[in-house]
């Protein structure tokens, strides 16, 4: 294993450098119309606190993000896409880049549109998309989904967003119950058939306000078995794809106290500090255990700064941190 990470890190080095580039996550809402059997926001959970942040926090938390020096932001939340939401994004969008000067870079997480509504967001400022397909093997897929949540209407999505000239993200839960080598084999193929710019991908952690929480009792046991395959996860697509950016999620140190910092040692380069209020961040609860839920964004900060000088890593600050796989390809449409 440590023959592994030692390559994989070897090429981070070689195609990325040395550099970890911080994303600035607004959680911006738990509202959602799916109903994943795995998530703890999904829309059958009837516990779930429900919240929007307003405009003013959003631009509150995009603010410290700017004036931080994070260089770009991440725009998540759960999956809608009635006429309201999108023109909330459309405005937010337009809001964070004129607050900062057009500086920020904005990554949006906002779930499966239309054509015409990730346009919409493209030509209001956005210009990375992240939207995890969560299982590349539509059979599994299904597994881990009601009837009425489409496989293939998310990979039109994703080809639909390459076509529209986003940096493409998209990533997948490993550690799931039925999941076999060949699965994460065919989700590492996949990433690369879809030539995608971006990878966030973690581990399956349960939260028990899900079906899928039934098949999985014993998940404590195996914290550290999980821990050991997000590592290999990790370092393989770092070997595989060579030149994308991959995340080291916050998830992982819900396994390990260090999981991102062994994340970012076994090839990833992202990190993304929570600047949602914690209030909002409490509430945003795709699964149970996640850490740092308490801390302000000013406390994550420096957290995570240290984490990254101490291991040898430098945090690039003022830029958006674009992948160098889309640097490379011809923007040309």
């Amino acid at each position: 294993m440590k023959d592994l990470y030692a390559v994989a890190y070897e090429v981070k080095c070689r195609y990325i450098g040395k550099k970890v580039s911080f994303r600035g996550l607004i959680e911006y809402s738990n509202y959602c119309t799916k109903n994943c059997y795995y998530c703890g926001i999904r829309k059958g959970n009837s516990h779930a606190e429900r919240y929007r942040m307003s405009p003013e926090s959003v631009y509150e938390a995009a603010r410290f993000a700017w004036k931080a020096s994070y260089g770009s932001v991440v725009l998540q939340s759960g999956e809608r896409s009635d006429r309201a939401f999108v023109e909330e994004i459309e405005t937010l969008v337009k809001g964070i880049k004129k607050l900062s000067n057009n500086e920020l870079g904005i990554t949006l997480s906002c779930g499966e549109q239309t054509e015409e509504t990730f346009a919409r967001w493209k030509d209001a400022g956005a210009h990375r998309y992240l939207l995890r397909i969560e299982a590349s093997d539509p059979a599994f897929y299904r597994t881990l989904h009601p009837a009425d949540h489409d496989y293939y209407r998310r990979l039109e999505c994703l080809k639909t967003l390459r076509k529209l000239g986003y940096q493409n993200g998209s990533g997948v839960m490993f550690g799931l119950p039925g999941q076999t080598v060949q699965h994460m084999v065919k989700d590492l193929l996949f990433f690369k058939e879809m030539d995608l710019d971006m990878i966030g991908m973690g581990p399956y952690v349960v939260h028990t306000e899900t079906p899928l929480a039934a098949s999985y009792p014993d998940f404590a046991l195996h914290k550290e078995e999980l821990l050991v395959l997000s590592m290999k996860m990790i370092a393989c697509a770092r070997i595989f794809l060579k030149d994308v950016n991959i995340a080291s999620t916050t998830a992982l140190q819900s396994l390990h106290p260090s999981g991102r910092e062994m994340g970012l040692l076994a090839g990833a380069n992202v990190i993304m500090p929570n600047c949602t209020p914690p209030a909002c961040k409490e509430a945003y609860d795709l699964y149970e255990g996640k850490t740092g839920a308490e801390k302000t964004p000013e406390e994550t900060m420096d957290e995570l700064k240290n984490t990254v000088e101490n291991i040898g890593e430098e945090v690039i600050l003022n830029a958006w941190g674009d992948s160098p796989h889309y640097a490379a390809k011809d923007h040309t449409f």
